[in-house]
C-alpha cells in the first residue's frame, strides 16, 4: 500500500465508513486529540464529544491531533445518553467499549449488512462508559488483555477497536 498524503478540503470529500466515535466524559485532551488522528486515518464518519469531554480548538488537542481536528466532522453533546438513545432510534447499532460480564472479545466481533452502521462509545479514564448507555448498547465490546492491569489507555483502546472497525468495513 502506498502511502499518500490529501488536503483536509480533499480529505473532507472522500467517502467516510459509517462509524461514529461517541467520547462520554473523557476528560483529558490528549486522549481527545488522539481520537481525532486515530479517526482521520481511518477516515471515519465523525466523533462526537460527550459532556466533559473536550472540544477544539484547544492546544492539548492540536498537540496530539496534528491538524486532524480540522479534517474529522465532530460535534459535542451535553448528554453522551441522550445522543447515544437518539442515535440508536436513527438505525445506528451502539458498541460500547468496556470490560463488562458477557462482553464480546473484539476479535469476535463481525457485523454483517444491517449492523454496519456503528457508533463506537468509549468512556472516561477512570469510571469508564456510563451504565445506563452500557444498558442499551446493542454490543459491549471487550479487548482481551493478559497483563497485570487489565485496562488500557482509552485512547489506545479506542485506536484498537476502531481499527479492528475499519478491517470489517474494507472487507
Amino acid at each position: 500500500m502506498e502511502l499518500t498524503n490529501c488536503s483536509v478540503q480533499e480529505y473532507r470529500q472522500l467517502p467516510k465508513h459509517p462509524i461514529i466515535l461517541l467520547a462520554d466524559n473523557v476528560r483529558s485532551m490528549h486522549n481527545i486529540g488522539a481520537f481525532f488522528r486515530t479517526a482521520d486515518a481511518f477516515r471515519i464518519d465523525s466523533i462526537i464529544l460527550a459532556g466533559i469531554s473536550g472540544c477544539p480548538p484547544h492546544p492539548e488537542i492540536a498537540k496530539s491531533a496534528l491538524g486532524a481536528e480540522d479534517s474529522v466532522s465532530w460535534t459535542h453533546a451535553d448528554n453522551a445518553l441522550d445522543r447515544t438513545k437518539r442515535l440508536k432510534a436513527e438505525g445506528w447499532k451502539i458498541c460500547v467499549l468496556e470490560q463488562a460480564h458477557n462482553s464480546i472479545p473484539l476479535q469476535s466481533f463481525a457485523p454483517k449488512g444491517d449492523d454496519l452502521k456503528l457508533v463506537l462509545v468509549v468512556g472516561n479514564e477512570v469510571k469508564g462508559v456510563d451504565q445506563q448507555i452500557v444498558d442499551i448498547a446493542d454490543y459491549v465490546l471487550e479487548i482481551p488483555q493478559e497483563g497485570t492491569k487489565h485496562s488500557l489507555n482509552v485512547s489506545t483502546s479506542a485506536a484498537i477497536a476502531l481499527f479492528h472497525l475499519y478491517i470489517i468495513m474494507n472487507k
